[in-house]
């Protein structure tokens, strides 16, 4: 009895602390989930990224402008070699003089400006950076996808547990009212002491199961906590009860209506690398054809022999304007070989789509078979535990009018444990074939 006490305690304690915490339906937790998860959070810094990646390359296009300035001291001037005859007619053929040009000290500073005018492979890069952040944002709804799909398991998993505790504490409290009886009995001479003993030990392990059902289900709030994001040591509480969750064979009614693959993320998602692949060998084409640059340069420069000099005398301007085309011939084929591998890759996504496909179907088919086959074990168990049931309430009525055995009693318990435990596993099962029909059909969450 202390025992049971001390379980009882600590369901009065999980339900007093849950009643302070905040409260979640389903969607408030899938809602929450969105938003706190650490797998969507890197998700949409990945949409950042892409976001600043196509900045990024629009900058390739803009006026770069740069400006410099250099001072620079001849420590040894170099020498030009020039004929002797220039500066001395007598000198011998073929003489040298190694002269110095220059000055030891000298300036230069200036401003230049560089646009891009044509270059196809930056035209194609902007469209491949607008490709790629579509991508980031299905790859962003992937995640909330599979957030969701998470968060939902785990809160089922939960109402499942809840209803579980319920039962096992009819349970123990129906067991205990029989065992209080056979002991009176046994006092009064009617009941065996080893039938009193019998009951005890069923009695023993009921209360063992209940305690690591409630053990189960600090855990399962756990695993939810952690789907979600939430604080581990802030307590939560559920809005909901398994009596609210639809499981019927409704859920499979619109499963004969023509689907469209589009549902799926992951279907979208190969349209898009599709759409990049693309991209990507049409980039390397226009690596043939011409880039156009235009520059534009005005600069000062000075020269002194001291360096005192080079600040106090006249600074020269210069100025210049340069249109440049350049024309690729030969690259020894590399741009051939890269065009092969690139349509290549894009031959390798465009054959995906039929397994994806195939795979869907089969997604699909699997997943209407196993709610049908849940549902049906679903049915059939409720229909056994309901049966378990009253043979009980009849086994314990004749126990106690003296018609009928100890071990008929603890035998019609075992059954309800047995059966009670092939229901809940049961429910469970066709919860979890909810969620993957929903996941399947491309409907588990939509924004």
């Amino acid at each position: 009895m202390i025992r049971l006490r001390k379980i009882y305690a600590g369901l009065f304690l999980l339900c007093s602390v849950s009643a302070n915490a905040q409260s979640f339906s389903l969607k408030d937790a899938v809602d929450y989930a969105i938003v706190h998860h650490v797998q969507v959070k890197n998700s949409q810094i990945d949409l950042q990224n892409a976001g600043a990646k196509i900045n990024e390359i629009k900058a390739m296009g803009l006026p770069q402008v740069n400006a410099s300035l250099a001072l620079t001291n001849n420590v040894i001037m170099q020498r030009m070699f020039i004929p002797a005859k220039i500066f001395n007619p007598a000198a011998a053929e073929g003489e040298l003089i190694a002269a110095k040009f220059g000055v030891e000290n000298s300036g230069f500073s200036s401003v230049g400006i560089n646009q891009l005018v044509f270059d196809g492979s930056y035209l194609l890069g902007l469209k491949a950076s607008q490709v790629y952040k579509d991508l980031s944002i299905k790859t962003l709804t992937q995640s909330k996808q599979q957030v969701a799909e998470n968060v939902t398991k785990a809160y089922y998993g939960i109402l499942v547990n809840e209803k579980r505790l319920s039962i096992l504490q009819a349970n123990v409290g129906r067991l205990d009212t029989l065992l209080k009886e056979s002991k009176a009995l046994n006092a009064q001479g009617f009941v065996e002491k080893i039938d009193v003993q019998r009951l005890e030990v069923q009695a023993n392990n009921l209360r063992t199961e209940l305690e690591n059902v409630y053990r189960l289900q600090e855990l399962s709030y756990s695993l939810l906590k952690f789907q979600m994001g939430y604080p581990m040591e802030t307590p939560i509480r559920l809005a909901e009860t398994l009596e609210q969750i639809e499981l019927s064979h409704r859920l499979l009614e619109d499963q004969d209506l023509p689907f469209n693959y589009g549902n799926r993320i992951e279907y979208s998602i190969l349209k898009t690398q599709e759409n990049l692949a693309e991209l990507d060998l049409k980039s390397i084409k226009a690596g043939y054809l011409p880039r156009v640059l235009l520059a534009g340069n005005y600069g000062y420069n000075a020269g002194a022999n001291a360096l005192g000099d080079l600040f106090s005398k006249q600074w020269f301007d210069n100025a210049a304007i340069t249109l440049s085309i350049q024309i690729p011939i030969f690259d020894g084929f590399s741009k051939k070989y890269k065009a092969l591998q690139s349509a290549n890759n894009l031959q390798k996504v465009r054959q995906s789509y039929d397994l994806l496909k195939s795979s869907i179907d089969l997604q699909r088919s699997q997943s209407i078979i196993s709610l049908k086959n849940a549902l049906e074990s679903l049915k059939e168990q409720k229909a056994n535990l309901d049966l378990a049931n009253e043979i009980s309430r009849v086994t314990r009525v004749k126990y106690t009018q003296g018609v009928g055995s100890n071990l008929e009693v603890l035998n019609a318990e075992t059954s309800i444990k047995e059966s009670q435990g092939n229901y809940f596993t049961a429910l469970y099962n066709a919860l979890i074939a909810k969620v993957e029909l929903a996941k399947s059909n491309g409907t588990l969450y939509s924004e």
